[in-house]
């Protein structure tokens, strides 16, 4: 007769108290101490693992989206064009017609493709914190530049301002999974577009020694954050020789639109050797057409446009092809981000960037949920997973995002590092090898103890095969019991806490501190990044 499935979780309580004492004594001595120390000090999940494995376009599929969106391009084209996009374009070819709309040659675009940047690296002022963009490597990004926050003290949502930004910046500086820290959320409590720019840049280079991102309202504020950027590493110029930061937008107005500012901006990081660092961001059933594969070919006509703007003025300069499709729901036309149509239109714009052979940015863990319960769970699960396996080299959006991207979570960002953790050991895969194949140790086991507990290979490989939950609760029901029946909303919470109460990156000189505080019109107090100011 099968073990019941108690049976089975008492025979696997006992399994676990027998590895535990078997990792006990060995940590005090002899070579199975020292395999179990070593084994403590590898992670089996690292930033940039290969993603691509899943293919939700055909090779055909992927032929036909590229013409199609070539010929929107051709035939079509592209209007509202400032005149600086205009000059740029008809120089290199390009024709705008009686209509006003800029049409780019397919020949023209296809020239583009191949020759723009493969890859380039997103420095991070830690030199070890930096990441190469391109091939298969995958990369989790915080962003979402949410309005509204969800208040750790009264569980309801209140608008965000700039001490909220500072906070989920170098929370995102502490968690492990979370490669590039994107601007999370707006500070409303800022009017002026300029204080807003130079506060936001300046809350972020001081929050994470992480590549960040920020957008920027206009060109005109782009020389003033270099700057202040400028400022924080001692001298003009240095800043553009090894940039920490992106500055970008979104350069088009759907369907088929630049916008002014937002282009401008593109112009501007461009000119000024930054990384471009732009998305395009169709909504399917409004600003795109209902059918997703016409939504791919216009996302990809937008953003190869954008493609060519920025390559007509600096040929081969590095840009994310940052393909950023969404969806209505077509009973309300709201936003949705967490549906299995917004997980699909992710995955295949990864793809369809591997096609191209060329740097991806993607978004995915949007979910429509208000709070971080199970519908978030199963949202952000999803769309993250597909994004990954599909090989986006940046994921955004995929921690602290919640509301349809109109709210932010310090337990939700907690909470969903632990999610990306785990969809990274799923991208590293199973290694098979002769040694992994285990023969003989199963041999060994066979004819000896009867169990693997306390194997050699077992302690050597604990760590380096094995993640293992901060948060995620694995006891047993019993002890789960005893120990107060704690969800992981509360541990999330109390994580955030702990983390937030102490972890205050000291990443600005206080000479240049001073500097910039003189120079700009910087409002977040340095009271407030110390510990024991009262937040937490």
């Amino acid at each position: 007769m099968p073990e019941s499935t108690p049976t089975i979780a008492l025979a696997a309580d006992r399994d676990a108290a027998a590895l535990r004492a078997a990792a006990r004594p060995a940590t005090r001595a002899g070579r199975a101490g020292r395999q179990l120390a070593r084994s403590h000090k590898v992670s089996p999940v690292r930033p940039g693992l290969p993603g691509g494995q899943y293919r939700p376009l055909t090779d055909r599929d992927l032929e036909r989206i590229h013409a199609t969106a070539l010929d929107v391009l051709a035939e079509l084209g592209m209007a509202e064009a400032t005149d600086e996009i205009l000059d740029i374009a008809r120089a290199k070819g390009c024709t705008l017609g009686a209509d006003g709309r800029l049409r780019f040659p397919r020949a023209l675009i296809e020239d583009v493709i191949a020759g723009a940047a493969k890859s380039y690296v997103l420095h991070g002022r830690n030199p070890d914190r930096s990441i190469e963009v391109g091939g298969d490597r995958v990369h989790f990004c915080t962003s979402g530049e949410a309005v509204r926050v969800l208040d750790f003290q009264t569980g309801q949502y209140r608008p965000s301002t700039l001490v909220d930004l500072y906070d989920l910046q170098r929370l995102a500086d502490s968690l492990e999974h979370v490669h590039n820290v994107g601007q999370t959320v707006v500070a409303t409590d800022l009017d002026d577009a300029f204080v807003h720019d130079i506060n936001v840049a300046y809350a972020s280079a001081a929050a994470t020694t992480k590549p960040f991102g920020i957008s920027s309202a206009t060109a005109a504020h782009v020389p003033q954050i270099i700057a202040l950027f400028d400022t924080i590493l001692g001298g003009e110029g240095k800043f553009q020789k090894r940039p920490f930061c992106v500055i970008g937008g979104c350069p088009i107005v759907s369907p088929l639109r630049f916008g002014r500012h937002t282009s401008e901006v593109m112009v501007a990081t461009t000119r000024a050797g930054l990384v471009a660092d732009m998305c395009v961001a169709t909504q399917a059933g409004a600003t795109s057409p209902a059918a997703l594969a016409g939504t791919l070919v216009q996302t990809v006509a937008e953003t190869l446009a954008c493609l060519a703007i920025v390559n007509f003025i600096r040929p081969g300069h590095p840009m994310h092809l940052g393909l950023w499709p969404f969806v209505s729901d077509l009973r309300t036309g709201a936003f949705t981000g967490g549906g299995g149509e917004e997980a699909l239109l992710q995955a295949a714009s990864a793809q369809i960037a591997r096609f191209y052979g060329l740097p991806s940015s993607i978004s995915a863990g949007m979910t429509d949920a208000k709070r971080p319960d199970g519908q978030a769970g199963f949202e952000k699960g999803v769309t993250v997973a597909l994004a990954a396996t599909a090989g986006g080299n940046l994921i955004s959006e995929v921690a602290g995002m919640v509301g349809s991207l109109m709210g932010a979570s310090f337990e939700t960002m907690v909470i969903d590092n632990e999610m990306l953790g785990i969809i990274q050991r799923a991208l590293k895969g199973i290694e098979v090898t002769d040694e992994s194949l285990s023969f003989d140790v199963i041999k060994e086991v066979i004819s000896g103890p009867g169990h693997y507990l306390g194997h050699p290979q077992t302690l050597a490989l604990m760590s380096s095969e094995y993640l293992y939950p901060k948060i995620a609760d694995r006891s047993s029901l019993s002890a789960w019991e005893e120990e107060g029946s704690i969800g992981i909303l509360e541990k999330a919470r109390k994580e955030a806490k702990r983390v937030l109460a102490m972890h205050y990156p000291e990443s600005i000189e206080p000479k240049a501190d001073a500097a910039i505080r003189e120079r700009f019109p910087i409002r977040l107090a340095a009271a407030d990044m110390r510990a024991g100011n009262g937040r937490w």
